[in-house]
């Protein structure tokens, strides 16, 4: 890569992890795309792994104080785990497109939800009662074909939580998907030769994760959950894209 596509997609994470501060969500989804203009994507998702597990988890550090306010963590975490070894076991042979497509469809239904019906929201024994379902779901995407981001977004934001809370629900989340991924990825031999490359990458995340806060902290309620489903809106695109592509 030349010392100007270094400068872009360095100017690409800072946006992206300043984004994901703000939301939870946005790094890889944001950075990866342009990062597979200069190098292939399996690269670019290996060089981002490390960044975003330690944005995920920074953020999760940040936001301990809000633990109260979360909802039905352990169970998604768990349950997020059986579904990830199975997706991986199960999945493994399927072809990935219909996968993708449904997810879309999935994102699309609540996208449209939440603008048609703003008020819409999971309360606690309903969500209770569905988050091993979603866990299970959103953990088997995650092993079959490395998304689990925009389900675990969406269903977070259907609870309507305080924005720290919800911020500490999908990074917690995140940060245990991604702890898997980094295995995987490390496993395959995929980081070979990238560790420096790596190491350099986790500077924005640094230096964007205080500036995203500070910025949360300054948005109202309904700007907080107009950013996340932008973010969901951009997830969409992202999936569309690739499945075209």
């Amino acid at each position: 890569m030349s010392g100007i596509e270094i400068a872009i997609v360095l100017v690409a994470m800072l946006v992206a992890w300043s984004v994901k501060a703000v939301t939870g969500m946005g790094g890889p989804i944001l950075v990866v795309p342009i990062a597979s203009l200069f190098i292939d994507v399996d690269t670019a998702v290996a060089v981002v792994a490390i960044p975003n597990l330690l944005s995920n988890l920074l953020l999760a550090v940040r936001e301990r104080e809000s633990i109260s306010d979360t909802r039905d963590l352990p169970l998604l975490a768990g349950f997020g785990i059986i579904g990830a070894i199975g997706g991986a076991f199960v999945f493994v042979h399927a072809p990935e497109d219909p996968l993708v497509i449904l997810l879309i469809v999935a994102l699309s239904i609540y996208v449209i939800t939440f603008f048609a019906k703003p008020d819409l929201r999971v309360g606690p024994d309903r969500s209770r009662r569905l988050a091993p379902g979603v866990g299970l779901i959103g953990g088997g995407f995650q092993g079959a074909i490395g998304i689990s981001g925009p389900i675990i977004g969406s269903w977070i934001h259907s609870y309507r939580l305080p924005r720290n809370a919800h911020v500490l629900s999908v990074t917690s989340l995140f940060f245990i998907t991604g702890t898997a991924q980094l295995i995987v990825i490390a496993a395959n031999g995929k980081l070979a030769g990238l560790v420096l490359v790596t190491l350099a990458s986790c500077i924005p995340v640094f230096i964007s994760v205080p500036i995203g806060t500070r910025l949360r902290d300054r948005l109202n309620s309904r700007t907080f959950d107009l950013a996340v489903v932008s973010l969901l809106c951009v997830s969409i695109v992202a999936l569309v894209v690739r499945t075209v592509a």
